[in-house]
């Protein structure tokens, strides 16, 4: 299944978008993040990224702490496509959950992964496919500058299996209101400042792992 969705991947910018339903993990520590702060403007990399209008998004796909009962070695990556969400794996079964966007019906994928390399405010080049769809996109052919209109958003972190590249990354996304729902091509959009947040966190090397929706378990009741 890898192999027949690697040339979509981080190819898509459509607002066609399916929800998800409600998820019941039990959130610990709710005063750690203050959203107005976290989601606040700032300057980065000399590029002015604005404010998030949290109040605007569903509360469970706000970043904050989690149970976490899975056990994944701290500075894991858990992806749940069925969230869907993020986990980043503390210790003391905690975990730092962020919600996340994830691929289309048809586009998603799960399996393990390494995050080989990490980039700030990347260049987005699509593929020559969605060139031909989208013929306008050809002024991107040799890909389109950093800023807060890139679909790569602030940062990207590119996964590898078996030491070769699987076109999927972890990324921000200048459509932030896509997070909790099905709306890109197979890669893993966050909200901009939860993607800075979590490129912080994280070193070239960590282990990811994808898991299907099948796959996760409702963690209220562990």
């Amino acid at each position: 299944m890898l192999g027949s969705t690697l040339l979509s991947a981080c190819s898509s910018t459509s607002s066609n978008t399916q929800s998800f339903a409600v998820d019941n993990t039990l959130a610990v520590e709710p005063a750690t993040f203050n959203y107005a702060s976290i989601y606040g403007p700032r300057l980065d990399s000399e590029i002015e990224l604005p404010a998030f209008d949290y109040a605007k998004m569903d509360e469970r796909f706000l970043r904050q702490w989690v149970r976490y009962p899975r056990s994944y070695k701290p500075g894991t990556i858990v992806v749940d496509n069925s969230g869907p969400y993020l986990y980043l794996v503390q210790s003391g079964k905690r975990a730092i959950r962020y919600g996340i966007a994830i691929g289309k019906e048809g586009h998603a994928w799960h399996g393990n992964a390494i995050m080989k390399w990490k980039q700030k405010w990347p260049t987005w080049t699509p593929p020559q496919e969605m060139i031909e769809r989208s013929p306008k996109l050809a002024e991107y052919e040799d890909g389109m500058p950093a800023g807060i209109d890139n679909p790569l958003g602030a940062r990207a972190m590119y996964l590898y299996k078996d030491g070769k590249d699987t076109l999927f990354r972890i990324h921000g996304t200048n459509r932030p209101y896509s997070i909790g729902k099905r709306a890109s091509s197979g890669c893993f959009r966050m909200i901009n400042q939860d993607v800075i947040d979590l490129y912080a966190r994280v070193a070239p090397g960590a282990q990811v792992v994808v898991l299907p929706a099948k796959d996760t378990q409702d963690l209220n009741s562990v």
